[in-house]
C-alpha cells in the first residue's frame, strides 16, 4: 500500500467550506484509510490528508477526478494529489554559486533517497575544476553541470529558463544572483531559496557578518519562496541555534552553514510532501 498525500486550499470564506474543514474527512466516504488529517480553519481553510492507497478500490486516475470534483464543490483554488510510490518524483534544477555546503548536502541527501526529487541539472555562475568533489559526483550520477558566468548586464536568464523549462520547481542552493521579475513570470513554477539569516533581519549580502557584528545571541537560517521583492517571499522553514561571545566569526559561520543545510533540506521535503500552503501573499501554513 502506498500513502497518498492530498492538499486542498479554499480561496474564499464560504459557510460550506468552513463546515467542511470542521468535519472528518472519513465522513466523505472515499476509499482508503485516513492516516493523517490536519487543517487550519481560522484563516486559511487549508486541509492536508494522508491515507493508504489501494489501486483495487480506487484507481489512480479516478483519484484526481474525485478530488477535482471535491475542490470544485468547496471552491478551492488549489488541489494537489501525490502518490509517492506511484507518481513520478518532482524534477528539479539546482542553482548554486561558489559556496558548496548546501549544494553538496542536497546532492548527498538525494543520493541517499532522503529527498523525493530527481535532479535534472546543476547550474552555476562559478566555474569548477573537473577534479573537484562536486563535478566528480555529478559525472558519476550523470547530472549535467552548466557553467554560466554572469555580469551585471547579463544574468544569463534566458539560457537558464531554457535549461529548466521541464522542471517542477527550482532550488537556489546559495545562488548569489537576484532573479528578475521577468524570469519569475516566465518560469511560473515555485522557486525555493535558502537565506543564511533569520528573515526579516539581516537581508542582503553577508548576513552572517551582519549578525556577528550586531552581537546576536541566536542565529538562524530561513528557507522561503522567491518573489520579486528581495528575501521577502513566504517563509517555508526557519531554524535557530544559540551563539555567544565565545564564538569566533569562523565558528559563527560554521554553525550558520549547518543550519542552512538542514533548513533547505527540510523545506524541500515539506514542499514535496504537500505540507506547505501559501496564503495572503506572504504567509504559509506548514502541516
Amino acid at each position: 500500500m502506498s500513502v497518498i498525500r492530498k492538499r486542498v486550499f479554499a480561496a474564499t470564506l464560504r459557510h460550506n467550506v468552513f463546515q467542511f474543514t470542521k468535519r472528518s474527512f472519513s465522513s466523505l466516504n472515499l476509499p482508503g484509510q485516513v492516516l493523517v488529517e490536519k487543517d487550519n480553519v481560522n484563516q486559511t481553510h487549508g486541509i492536508h490528508f494522508e491515507f493508504t492507497f489501494n489501486p483495487v478500490e480506487w484507481a489512480r486516475d479516478q483519484i484526481n477526478q474525485d478530488f477535482h470534483n471535491l475542490a470544485m464543490d468547496f471552491n478551492a483554488h488549489t488541489s494537489l494529489v501525490r502518490v509517492p510510490d506511484v507518481d513520478p518524483k518532482y524534477k528539479i534544477a539546482v542553482l548554486a554559486s561558489k559556496q558548496e555546503h548546501c549544494l553538496v548536502d542536497l546532492l548527498h541527501s538525494w543520493q541517499d533517497g532522503k529527498l523525493p526529487v530527481d535532479i535534472s541539472c546543476v547550474i552555476s555562475n562559478h566555474d569548477r575544476h573537473p577534479n573537484t568533489h562536486v563535478i566528480r559526483f555529478l559525472q558519476r550520477n550523470a547530472i549535467p553541470y552548466y557553467y554560466l558566468p554572469t555580469t551585471k548586464e547579463n544574468k544569463r536568464e534566458e539560457e537558464i529558463l531554457e535549461l529548466v523549462s521541464n522542471t517542477d520547481f527550482l532550488v537556489l542552493a546559495r545562488y548569489m544572483q537576484i532573479l528578475s521579475g521577468k524570469f519569475l513570470k516566465c518560469y511560473r513554477n515555485d522557486i525555493i531559496n535558502i537565506h543564511h539569516g533569520l528573515l526579516p533581519s539581516f537581508k542582503g549580502g553577508n548576513p552572517s557578518k551582519q549578525a556577528f557584528d550586531a552581537g546576536v545571541k541566536l542565529i538562524g537560517a530561513t528557507s522561503h519562496f522567491v518573489t520579486e521583492e528581495l528575501d521577502s517571499g513566504p517563509i517555508i522553514e526557519q531554524m535557530v541555534e544559540r551563539v555567544s561571545h565565545r564564538d569566533t566569526l569562523q565558528s559563527f559561520v560554521q554553525k550558520s552553514e549547518n543550519l542552512e543545510k538542514q533548513c533547505l533540506s527540510r523545506a524541500i521535503k515539506s514542499y514535496c510532501e504537500l505540507r506547505v500552503l501559501t496564503y495572503e501573499g506572504k504567509k504559509t501554513v506548514l502541516f
